[in-house]
């Protein structure tokens, strides 16, 4: 789908399990509606699943104006062609200028089908979005108020700006966590448009017999204090301290790639480009270089305090607070100040 509708709507994926929508969708909503008021059009969302009508009045509160709702036993959990096979229906039918997922694995899997059966542009991974517009640097052609699709690239060393004049709907997936969820506005209200779900029984060829769900370790979003390790923390004993840090603070331990790769603790605790993107109250990064892969993931936390044995390390170029000094000694003393103050 090849044609330009400047009048399109902003799309956004609602992706759900089990009647609750994923995080990500109402971060997605937030800047869906930011985008679509400087576009002057509206915001809908694609909710394909089974008995999720209750979902829409939580879509509205977090600034969407209208949602495609298709309800069908057959769409009650997740499988990849006839979820693809829908939103792509609806993209051909109601031509969207924009169509956002979040960066899940459910979002990896069926956006590039979309893309593809669509034949259109798809960013992946973005952690900015922007409306402006752009001049080609050849022949000086402007196109008015494109999608500026922002992501790292080439292992996080630099920032692209990846905008898509042909092709459209511009689409992307954005990772979860790196834009913040808006409040809720209880006073706004939407429109629900009831689509059918009239694929063939072929595109139902993989069948769910069961599903094993296993919780995640910890919630490092909802952390208002986290303690994370990097590779410099050197063992998994030693985080141990990291975690008697957390546990006087009332936080969270999380890690660097590093950590991670090292052994000393599990991948659920990553944070950075690869992991979790957070935004703490406080956030202690102890014998963490500061890799701009890891710093993607925490910059924008409200206070930084470091504390490294290299003066040089980058990390200390973000933190409000340095400790240059052995983390083996620094820790247990913090720990000490904490609890003779509490």
């Amino acid at each position: 789908m090849s044609e330009q509708n400047r009048n399109g709507e902003v799309w956004v994926f609602a992706e759900q399990d089990n009647g609750k929508l994923h995080d990500v969708v109402l971060e997605l909503c937030g800047r869906a509606r930011e985008l679509a008021d400087r576009l002057g059009v509206n915001v809908a969302a694609v909710l394909p699943g089974h008995k999720t009508e209750h979902l829409a009045p939580v879509l509205y509160q977090h600034g969407v104006d209208r949602v495609y709702l298709v309800d069908d036993p057959r769409l009650e959990l997740f499988t990849s062609l006839p979820y693809a096979e829908t939103v792509t229906r609806l993209i051909q039918k109601y031509r969207p200028q924009i169509v956002l997922y979040g960066a899940t694995p459910l979002g990896r899997d069926m956006a590039p089908r979309v893309a593809s059966a669509t034949r259109s542009g798809l960013t992946a991974d973005c952690t900015d979005l922007q409306i402006s517009d752009v001049t080609d640097g050849k022949t000086k052609e402007v196109w008015k108020d494109l999608l500026l699709q922002i992501r790292p690239a080439f292992g996080g060393n630099i920032i692209a700006t990846i905008v898509n004049p042909y092709g459209w709907p511009q689409m992307a997936t954005v990772r979860e966590g790196v834009m913040p969820m808006k409040p809720a506005d209880s006073s706004r209200t939407g429109e629900i448009v009831r689509e059918v779900c009239d694929l063939a029984d072929s595109f139902f060829g993989v069948k769910v017999l069961e599903r094993k769900l296993e919780e995640k370790k910890v919630n490092l979003k909802a952390a208002r204090i986290i303690v994370a390790g990097g590779g410099g923390v050197g063992s998994r004993e030693n985080f141990g301290l990291l975690f008697d840090l957390a546990g006087a603070l009332g936080g969270a331990v999380g890690a660097s790639r590093a950590a991670v790769d090292g052994g000393f603790i599990d991948h659920d605790y990553q944070i950075g480009q690869t992991g979790t993107t957070v935004r703490p109250a406080l956030y202690i990064a102890c014998g963490i270089s500061g890799a701009i892969q890891h710093r993607a993931g925490m910059q924008e936390s409200a206070k930084i305090i470091a504390i490294n044995n290299d003066p040089d390390a980058p990390i200390f170029s973000i933190a409000h607070y340095g400790i240059v000094g052995d983390l083996n000694q620094v820790i247990p003393m913090m720990i000490k100040a904490v609890k003779e103050r509490n």
